[in-house]
């Protein structure tokens, strides 16, 4: 197999994207990394290309356009599986997310505690005891601790962190849930892989990381971005709701009919 792949997309991330991928190599020298990068306009793409040739562990998919995280990721994750990457890890450019807590992620995916049971998706969450966030606005926090829970009632999800991208995949789990089924390109894409995983039935676990807000740059979130995907949430969740209502009562309407059928 070819190994780990710490898969960072980027859009304008010039100024965080060394500093980022070194951590990356420093915390897990072991591990690939694929910067993909919707032909950023402050010259991304061309620092990602820089790193590649310095480090022959650092790669670069470059994306002709900017069509959302999601598709980045998708197109990414197609990449991983056609090569043989295992397991495969999501991780933002701007320093967000601490390359050097991803050991504990891929720690509890390999279920090394022998007291833990194997997992098929690894979550860095905030809102797990031992999570934390560093530098945020209070009004932030607020806005992603209620798009979880929102995310969680609308669709029956148990996941604190429903909206964190500190992510690791199990190869085999991508290919459960059936990456051509998850539409979402924005800010919902998150929502929408966990969702996923719970329908493909996954074992999906929460390790505690703490999220420090850019230091560096200007962040891609905004209300339009969260209002859409809230939208988005609440139509999966009506569908899924009433999908699974009118199944059940479809298989109780055909029994019954069949149970009368046999007492004729």
């Amino acid at each position: 197999m070819a190994g780990t792949l710490v898969v960072i997309p980027t859009y304008n991330e010039r100024e965080n994207l060394a500093d980022t991928v070194a951590r990356v190599r420093a915390a897990v020298p072991a591990a690939s990394v694929l910067v993909v990068d919707d032909s950023s306009p402050d010259g991304t793409g061309e620092l990602a290309d820089e790193l590649a040739a310095a480090d022959s562990a650092v790669q670069v998919l470059h994306r002709t356009t900017k069509d959302g995280l999601g598709a980045a990721y998708l197109e990414a994750f197609r990449w991983a599986l056609e090569r043989g990457y295992d397991p495969i890890v999501q991780l933002d450019a701007d320093g967000s997310h601490l390359p050097e807590q991803l050991p504990r992620l891929l720690d509890r995916l390999e279920a090394t505690d022998a007291t833990a049971s194997p997992a098929d998706l690894v979550i860095g969450s905030r809102w797990v005891p031992g999570g934390s966030i560093e530098n945020w606005p209070r009004r932030r926090e607020l806005l992603s601790r209620w798009g979880s829970a929102y995310a969680r009632v609308a669709l029956g999800l148990d996941t604190r962190d429903a909206t964190a991208g500190y992510r690791a995949f199990r190869a085999a789990a991508l290919r459960r849930i059936r990456l051509e089924d998850v539409n979402t390109r924005g800010y919902g894409f998150q929502v929408d892989m966990l969702w996923h995983a719970r329908e493909a039935g996954l074992t999906v676990v929460e390790v505690p990381v703490t999220f420090v807000e850019r230091a560096r740059g200007r962040s891609k979130m905004n209300p339009a971005i969260v209002l859409e995907a809230m939208v988005r949430v609440t139509g999966w969740g009506l569908r899924s709701r009433f999908g699974r209502r009118a199944a059940t009562q479809s298989a109780n309407g055909g029994s019954g009919s069949a149970a009368g059928r046999s007492r004729a």
